[in-house]
């Protein structure tokens, strides 16, 4: 198993790299995080790597810090969720905010990665949330905070219906109509008249 590759950046773009260890080039899968920390083409780097053998696939995923392939490793533990669906997810949030969004149970702040629906969302919380609990990746404190909702109980009521399995349109208008109706409503209120 590779840990990890050391040599020379012979190519780079966002999304791949090729390594020269000892004149033998290896493509490495990469996300936007390593891509943003990694010099230019000529110089030496240092990846740690996850060398992935499937029966019809060898890959190699390299990431900038341990920490990141160890989210990596978590992410794809989770079922439904490919080496692809984890890069994304790591070149659209820093591993800590991830963290943060899985431990603080922000299903928005996850699904609204590009590729994730609600429910890949709600699952890779409800996978994820215990596992680094226990292992104490992130202390217990503030969990990833959101920016303020313009109304909070249009947004959790409809955050609410869509992980029902109501399809998105659907699920505003049926919030939308209920908080017209009636703009004092509670969360599950609004809930509860949009699923009649």
């Amino acid at each position: 198993m590779i840990a990890y590759l050391d040599g020379t950046l012979s190519y780079k773009e966002p999304t791949l790299v090729i390594i020269d260890v000892h004149g033998v080039g290896y493509s490495v899968h990469i996300s936007l995080q390593t891509y943003a920390l990694l010099p230019g083409g000529g110089d030496r780097i240092k990846l740690f790597i996850h060398h992935l053998f499937r029966e019809d696939l060898q890959a190699l995923y390299g990431f900038a810090s341990a920490d990141e392939k160890s989210l990596f490793l978590d992410l794809v533990g989770v079922s439904g969720v490919g080496p692809n669906t984890a890069l994304g997810m790591l070149s659209a949030m820093q591993p800590g905010d991830l963290r943060l969004a899985i431990l603080g149970e922000n299903v928005r702040a996850v699904q609204a990665i590009k590729g994730i629906g609600a429910k890949t969302a709600q699952r890779i919380i409800l996978e994820l949330r215990d596992k680094m609990k226990k292992s104490g990746v992130v202390p217990d404190g503030p969990t990833y905070r959101q920016q303020p909702a313009a109304n909070p109980v249009r947004e959790e009521s409809l955050a609410a219906l869509i992980a029902l399995g109501l399809p998105k349109p659907t699920a505003e208008k049926s919030v939308d109509d209920a908080l017209k109706a009636d703009p004092d409503l509670s969360v599950e209120d609004v809930i509860r008249r949009a699923l009649r």
